[in-house]
């Protein structure tokens, strides 16, 4: 098990677009499955109105909450692969006049109507590749 630089783990993390966000709801663990998009350093996913994820934030003004975000590949034969974990501030995005810049790039796995995008700032990026042994 190799551990991963902050720029090697974010690199990876660009290299797909399926994570789980950890978050709290009801003073508890929550966790929900989300496509996202990596841009620069920041994680963005797309959420529904009304949702869990929704109600972290309620404006793009209120002060980020602390979630986790986590992605993978995981070879299940070989188990060789890799894992990334984000720590960071969640925010909502403003919404600006025109089109969803994130629409395009973040079309919803689930068949829901996103209506907003929610930024990650990392703070803390931890990650390890599982490789095989030389």
């Amino acid at each position: 098990m190799k551990p991963l630089d902050r720029s090697e783990a974010l690199s990876l993390l660009g290299t797909v677009s399926l994570g789980r966000i950890v978050f709290s709801e009801h003073a508890l663990p929550a966790v929900r499955l989300v496509n996202h998009f990596v841009d620069g350093e920041d994680i963005v996913v797309r959420i529904q109105d009304g949702g869990a994820l929704a109600s972290l934030v309620a404006t793009p003004d209120a002060p980020g909450v602390v979630v986790a975000y986590e992605a993978d590949v995981i070879d299940p034969e070989t188990r060789l692969g890799w894992s990334v974990v984000v720590t960071g501030y969640a925010s909502l995005l403003a919404e600006k006049d025109g089109p969803d810049p994130y629409a395009a790039l973040l079309v919803p796995w689930a068949r829901q109507t996103m209506t907003r995008a929610l930024r990650i700032r990392p703070d803390l990026v931890t990650g390890f590749l599982l490789d095989a042994a030389e």
